[in-house]
């Protein structure tokens, strides 16, 4: 499985140094253009590599982190999803626009969905702060829980075996809208950080 980022911004690449530790190929993007992340991807290594939007998105395993304000633009365009994965990370701060309410959705990943027709979404990262998420998930006591949610049950179960592998301890939510509605900002699994002890 290969993997891409729209955005590149600290959580994008949080997310992709896991993924290159773990051995896997990763495509960054931005809106500014390949040429402004050369020197994030010769830190990351390797396996990271910097591209267009349309050429991360191609990947099997999409990673969407741009502020919440840039989703619709940075998903607007792009190539058909074909059932590929989009993990959504963004959140709906009450001070951004639109808030979920002006969208008429009941949770953000639902608005994201919907942008991005064809796509198999799965909600996570959200909950932590970026160091939880940049940090080594396995620690002494346990190891990072890391919540995700989606609709598609293939989906979320090729993300949990992702996540588990880069060290995390995925836990289900639910549904987009139920466990994004846990998930979100406001929502009591909205900066739960804990270890799951094993």
């Amino acid at each position: 499985m290969n993997f891409g980022t729209i955005g590149a911004g600290t959580v994008a690449q949080a997310i992709a140094g896991h993924l290159v530790t773990a051995g896997h190929k990763v495509t960054l993007s931005n809106s500014r253009g390949p040429d402004t992340l050369l020197n994030v991807v010769t830190r990351l290594g390797p396996l990271a590599s910097a591209g267009t939007a349309d050429e991360a998105a191609a990947a099997d395993m999409v990673f969407l982190t741009v502020m919440w304000p840039q989703v619709g633009d940075a998903l607007a365009g792009l190539p058909e999803w074909d059932g590929r994965i989009l993990v959504d990370t963004t959140n709906n701060l009450e001070s951004m626009l639109p808030t979920v309410t002006d969208l008429g959705v009941e949770t953000a990943s639902e608005f994201v969905a919907d942008r991005a027709p064809g796509a198999r979404v799965v909600k996570a990262f959200n909950t932590l702060y970026a160091q939880y998420i940049a940090a080594d998930p396995r620690h002494t006591e346990g190891r990072q829980l890391l919540f995700y949610a989606g609709d598609d049950e293939a989906a979320k179960a090729d993300f949990h075996t992702v996540a588990d592998a880069l060290g995390f301890a995925p836990v289900d939510a639910g549904t987009l809208r139920d466990g994004g509605r846990l998930m979100q900002i406001g929502g009591p699994l909205s900066a739960l950080h804990a270890l799951r002890q094993e």
